[in-house]
């Protein structure tokens, strides 16, 4: 008797495509036969709509979700960044891969020297109301400009425009062989709740398949999501809100920066907490609380009321 194919449900672009064949990769290390399942969701049918105008979360995410409890897949795949913090009923995140690069960059035009210059103004391209937050916070002079579409869609947009450049995940640029030479890394931006991880999903009554997958978890990487989506879950934002959170290692603590962020650029609550690796499965909603006391909520109301 042959054993029955997995079948691993993925959005259908080049980079989604790239994150669900590593998961087969391992899956079929195992000795797992399996077939990858392209899915197209809203998110990628409308490439006019700035993301936060949908007005739900998930965008990218929903389609799989039915997919999954329509039996039409075993697994799927997400950039766990898209993924929201509240998991439809029934369906459960059983593995992450090993974080990849995890910060946002800048893709200039041409050169970037205008970043140095004092008063300088630029039009910057960005999707996102978490980047665009920040970079009017560090650049008020600069403006902002909708930018959709897959990776290759945007990097042509650029080419095509009289922008001074756009702003991308590393990883997404890396893993398809698209980061330019001349990228500035951002590294004072904090980036979304786990950027850079691949997330899987299966049913949760599925317990052969929990069973799998758990073992190509990367338990470091799946705490690291764990502690960013706990502060995105606790100050209530879905996956479009300005809100970043970035763990990082030193030694046996963990490390959590994390903020909310007005949508013009006029304010930034920002928290930096520590905690022992065994202590810190709480941290993300300590950190949260830290910043909601301190004027994040009042960004929040402020945000949702808009």
């Amino acid at each position: 008797m042959s054993t029955p194919l997995l079948r691993i449900g993925t959005r259908d672009s080049k980079l989604a495509l790239w994150q669900a064949l590593q998961v087969q990769k391992k899956l079929e290390n195992l000795g797992l036969a399996t077939q990858l399942v392209p899915v197209k969701s809203p998110g990628d049918l409308d490439l006019s709509t700035p993301l936060h105008q949908f007005g739900t979360t998930g965008i990218f995410t929903k389609m799989l979700d039915v997919a999954l409890e329509e039996h039409q897949v075993d697994l799927a795949v997400h950039s766990l960044k898209d993924y929201p913090t509240n998991i439809p009923q029934g369906l459960h995140l059983a593995a992450v891969l090993p974080r990849g690069a995890y910060r946002d960059v800048l893709i200039p035009k041409s050169d970037a020297a205008f970043l140095e210059e004092d008063g300088a103004e630029a039009m910057i391209a960005t999707g996102s109301i978490r980047r665009i937050a920040q970079w009017k916070n560090r650049y008020p002079n600069h403006q902002t400009t909708n930018l959709r579409g897959n990776v290759q869609t945007r990097l042509r947009k650029l080419d095509e425009s009289n922008w001074q450049g756009a702003i991308f995940a590393k990883a997404g640029l890396e893993r398809i062989g698209l980061l330019p030479e001349n990228y500035v890394e951002l590294d004072w931006m904090i980036p979304a709740p786990a950027q850079g991880i691949v997330g899987i999903t299966c049913r949760a009554t599925d317990q052969e398949m929990v069973h799998n997958l758990a073992q190509i978890n990367d338990a470091t990487a799946f705490l690291q999501a764990k502690i960013e989506r706990d502060f995105l879950n606790e100050v209530e934002g879905g996956c479009s809100a300005p809100v970043g959170a970035l763990t990082q290692l030193s030694k046996n603590n963990i490390l959590l920066k994390a903020g909310v962020f007005a949508l013009d650029g006029s304010s930034a609550i920002i928290s930096e907490k520590e905690a022992p690796i065994k202590e810190a499965q709480n941290l993300g909603r300590i950190t949260a609380q830290d910043v909601l006391k301190n004027g994040g909520a009042k960004i929040m109301e402020s945000i949702a009321n808009d």
